[in-house]
């Protein structure tokens, strides 16, 4: 008797913190609490993001380090810089719908984007088995295919925009069965 109460959130003090689950065809609208913290927290990371991909820009010895960095770092700081302003945009400029729009369109396709460079650096750099070489290059297609995907659906199907989130995130992550766990030959001589 008691647990039911207890997991009853909207009858709690907290309750202005949360909104009432949305119909599968339906978005989530936000809290005034909820737009506050999403806008801080998204903003925060902007300047570290900035800061620690020049970092690895400046620390990079060859090419493939170096690309790997611009990639990497364009990804981190486009996902926070997206997300702040589609996240600002929706809660301080409300009655731009089309923008709004727009932007939670734009804000859904970076994740994309940020998966596939969040996996350059660990495929740039490393010695590649035989069927995983060609992992770099399918990475950057399946971020494509979920921008088209969120494009002509979005918010339609959100099981499967998870779903093409989770085998995107997910998926890459196999090449370890056949990497070799050696960095590039190049990088290694250079190194020595």
């Amino acid at each position: 008797m008691f647990a039911p109460r207890l997991l009853d959130f909207q009858k709690t003090k907290y309750a202005r913190f949360m909104n009432h689950r949305v119909p599968a065809h339906k978005r989530y609208q936000p809290t005034e609490y909820e737009h506050a913290a999403n806008c801080a927290t998204h903003a925060f990371w902007i300047i570290p993001s900035i800061l620690g991909s020049s970092n690895l820009y400046f620390l990079s010895d060859d090419d493939w380090e170096t690309i790997s960095a611009w990639i990497y770092g364009l990804g981190l700081c486009g996902l926070f810089v997206v997300s702040t302003v589609f996240h600002t945009i929706s809660w301080k400029k409300s009655h731009l719908r089309m923008v709004e729009h727009c932007l939670h369109m734009f804000d859904r396709m970076v994740i994309y984007f940020f998966i596939a460079a969040s996996y350059a650096p660990w495929l740039n750099l490393r010695e590649l088995g035989p069927w995983a070489s060609h992992m770099r290059w399918l990475v950057w297609i399946m971020a494509s295919v979920g921008t088209v995907y969120v494009f002509f659906f979005h918010e339609r199907y959100k099981l499967v925009e998870l779903l093409c989130y989770v085998v995107m995130g997910f998926f890459p992550a196999l090449v370890i069965l056949s990497m070799m766990g050696k960095l590039r030959p190049s990088m290694t001589l250079k190194r020595q």
